[in-house]
Order: C-alpha cells, then structure tokens, then sequence
C-alpha cells in the first residue's frame, strides 16, 4: 500500500521537477499541504497530488484549444 502522505521530495520525484519547484508551489498555495512535527516538515497527501495533476491535465488542455497551432 502507497503511503497517504508525500514528503517534498518524493512529490518532486513524481512530477519529475526540482524540490525547490515543489517547495514553491507548496508556499504560493498552488500545491496544498500541510505542516507537521516540531520541525514543519510538509507532507503532501498522495490524492491531493492526483487532483493536482489532473488540474494541471485540464489547465493544459485549455491553453492548447486557446492557442491552436498555426502552421
């Protein structure tokens, strides 16, 4: 069984981008997570991380109806 909550890290590694990438879309809210232990680790929750993708998926797929390729 996958774990409910991702450390930065392996969120990074998942979507294959930097940790400070991660780190940044968690501070602006782009990315929810939460804030736990005495030394604020962020852990993000694996469904929220699926949500995400599939935001990013729909995002994606508007901007390429928005701005169709012109030869």
């Amino acid at each position: 069984m996958a774990p409910r909550f991702l450390q930065l890290s392996d969120v990074a590694t998942e979507l294959n981008v930097s940790d400070s990438q991660v780190y940044h879309l968690v501070r602006s809210g782009e990315l929810p997570a939460i804030k736990i232990g005495g030394r604020g680790q962020w852990r993000v929750e694996r469904r929220t991380l699926e949500e995400y993708i599939q935001a990013k998926y729909a995002e994606t797929a508007e901007w390429v109806r928005n701005n169709p390729l012109v030869d």
